[in-house]
């Protein structure tokens, strides 16, 4: 049974921030010398760094506005008006340095980063069982590792932050390997700390294989593919992961946190605060116990006929409804991985799986390059999905197969974007669809921050 994982310390650590630099700063400091005190504050402290991942402009919608929209995956939609241009600028490449997802991403991402910064920092000063201390300094170098994971990718050139901020500090951009490099100091500090397992009552928290996971996503972008291996291997060999039965056994609440999971950020519904949007977010019209669907973050033309004949992972990730629109009767595609009934608009129990065993597997394919065992990797996660073995005589190179592979096991969960750039088939695959004429590898940093940051260069 999900249990709820986050309490919110107070509303000064999550809600306002000085307006004169880039909220990497605690959101409050009037009682901070007060609350560190003791192991208990640093459990709440650290529970409220996970309930940042629910945020709107992270895993609760900026993220996959970001990582799926941009890509070929997925699309706005035909509405293009009030919220949704919004959306369909990014996934258009129109956007500018004013657009709002863009810049609540940014702004919220560096929330969750100044606030495992303060517990990073303060952890020394508190006398307390040095398992425990440890285990939560992993938890908040994995925690503030995805975040800048994200930002990396999504911005390249930012600004790294990695104590907490002091007014009259001087934000200094860095390139995006040098962030990179940083994460890989980070996240082997972080799986050396984390346990491989926790109880059910703390289920969802970070363990070994998440740190693990996105450790190897970040020395495959940097190009490390033996570092990769290694770690890949050890989530394999010792961290206890295995790919469910059934593709569809993946998704829905009652299949949360299996076997196959590896990280999920925590949703819980009832109308307190911490449910997720998907559901609504997601579906086609308003057929739904409550609310509209507003049809957003919709399945491409391309990623539907990505899905091969008798390939049982398509009616598990999406299918199509019909609409009105303008008095016409028009085809809708549709996620379903994230659909759930719902009592209240914008309260879905859904989580959002951010890594899974299947993902490991196809990244130990990529870091060992076209060998007979990662055809044999490749194959294990067909198997699942009832399709036959491909080898190396099926046609196309071996990345194109790999990244073909990737785009339906992984489809509508935020790593293609990711993908197309470490393949470097960004624009081969993007400029091939039919609203885009041109492409850009990285995202405006947010006028906002041009504005209070003189020394930033504009991407």
């Amino acid at each position: 049974m999900k249990r709820i994982l986050y309490i919110m310390l107070c509303t000064g650590l999550f809600t306002g921030c000085s307006e004169d630099f880039t909220d990497l700063a605690p959101i409050s400091n009037r009682n901070e010398a007060d609350f560190y005190k003791s192991a208990d504050d640093f459990e709440v402290a650290i529970n409220a760094s996970y309930r940042g991942l629910q945020s709107t402009g992270i895993y609760g919608r900026g993220y996959w506005t970001m990582f799926e929209m941009r890509s070929d995956n997925t699309d706005q939609g035909p509405d293009a008006t009030g919220l949704a241009r919004q959306y369909t600028e990014i996934n258009a490449f129109t956007e500018d340095a004013l657009n709002e997802q863009v810049s609540t991403a940014w702004s919220e991402s560096y929330k969750v980063i100044a606030n495992c910064n303060v517990i990073l920092e303060r952890i020394p000063t508190v006398e307390m069982d040095a398992a425990t201390g440890n285990r939560i300094a992993g938890e908040a170098l994995f925690i503030r590792s995805l975040m800048y994971y994200h930002l990396a990718i999504a911005f390249g050139n930012v600004p790294l932050q990695l104590e907490p901020y002091v007014a009259g500090d001087e934000l200094v951009q860095v390139p995006e390997t040098v962030v990179l490099e940083q994460l890989v100091t980070d996240l082997e500090t972080a799986e050396g700390y984390l346990p491989i397992s926790y109880p059910s009552s703390s289920v969802g928290k970070a363990t070994k294989g998440a740190a693990a996971t996105l450790l190897a996503k970040v020395q495959l972008t940097l190009g490390n593919n033996t570092a990769a291996e290694t770690v890949l291997r050890r989530i394999i060999s010792s961290y206890g992961y295995d790919l469910v039965p059934e593709y569809a056994d993946l998704w829905g609440v009652d299949n949360e946190n299996n076997e196959e999971s590896i990280f999920e950020v925590q949703f819980m519904s009832g109308g307190i605060g911490q449910g997720s949007f998907f559901t609504n977010d997601f579906s086609p019209s308003s057929a739904l116990q409550a609310g509209a669907g507003y049809g957003r973050n919709r399945p491409t033309v391309s990623m539907q006929e990505a899905y091969e004949e008798g390939d049982s992972r398509y009616e598990a990730s999406m299918g199509d409804s019909f609409i009105n629109l303008d008095a016409e009767v028009v085809e809708a595609l549709y996620i379903k991985k994230y659909q759930a009934d719902i009592a209240i608009e914008n309260d879905s129990d859904i989580n959002f799986v951010v890594f899974r065993y299947a993902d490991v597997l196809l990244m130990l394919a990529e870091a060992l390059g076209e060998t007979d065992e990662s055809y044999d990797l490749i194959n294990e996660v067909r198997e699942r999905a009832d399709l036959g073995e491909i080898n190396a005589a099926t046609s196309g190179t071996f990345e194109e197969k790999l990244l073909h592979e990737r785009r339906v096991e992984l489809a509508f969960e935020n790593h293609r974007w990711a993908d197309l750039r470490r393949f470097n088939a960004m624009n081969k695959v993007i400029e091939a669809e039919p609203i885009i004429t041109g492409t850009r590898e990285y995202f405006f940093i947010p006028q906002r921050e041009m504005d209070i940051n003189p020394n930033f260069t504009q991407n």
